[in-house]
């Protein structure tokens, strides 16, 4: 499947797509996603998420995973202090002001979605940059309340459909 390695470049990546929808002469749908949900290390920890439903999605020959970690492409290293969102604004354990990266992260997400003509994105439940419906409440208590993070409210303002990786086999079946 396609898209499997997030190291290669935006440029090697567009090659390989044109490629696969010229061999298959086929319409391709292109779906953005948390890299760490497709098992890259990028999580605040250093860690990743993999998640056992995105093989379903992989295996498809007419889906494109497009992977993106939001914090990194915001300028933030892995590993990092977790962060939480509080209001408009994100604050690390330490308390520094990590808004501008989180933004940052968001627009680049947003302009992957354009420039694949993403109309979906599955990101990571409860972050503070891809959560969806649920995320931590600022307090780093693992307090969950109701609201969505940096990237999803960007992708969502958009009209880009946001879906969390719980959400994986609603998806597939529509």
């Amino acid at each position: 499947t396609l898209m499997r390695s997030s190291a290669a470049s935006d440029v090697y990546k567009r090659q390989c797509i044109y490629r696969n929808i010229k061999k298959r002469g086929s319409i391709m749908t292109y779906v953005l996603i948390s890299a760490c949900l497709l098992g890259q290390s990028c999580r605040y920890d250093g860690k990743h998420k993999q998640y056992d439903a995105i093989n379903t999605l992989m295996e498809r020959d007419d889906i494109v995973l497009i992977p993106i970690c939001p914090e990194q492409a915001g300028g933030l290293a892995t590993p990092r202090d977790p962060s939480e969102r509080k209001g408009s604004m994100v604050f690390t354990t330490n308390g520094i002001d990590v808004t501008a990266q989180y933004n940052k992260g968001a627009e680049e997400a947003l302009r992957l979605c354009r420039l694949y003509h993403c109309n979906t994105a599955i990101l990571k439940e409860k972050s503070p940059s891809c959560g969806h419906g649920r995320i931590y409440d600022g307090t780093f208590t693992r307090t969950l309340v109701n609201g969505n993070g940096v990237t999803a409210e960007r992708l969502i303002k958009a009209g880009i459909t946001v879906i969390g990786e719980t959400e994986i086999n609603m998806y597939l079946q529509t």
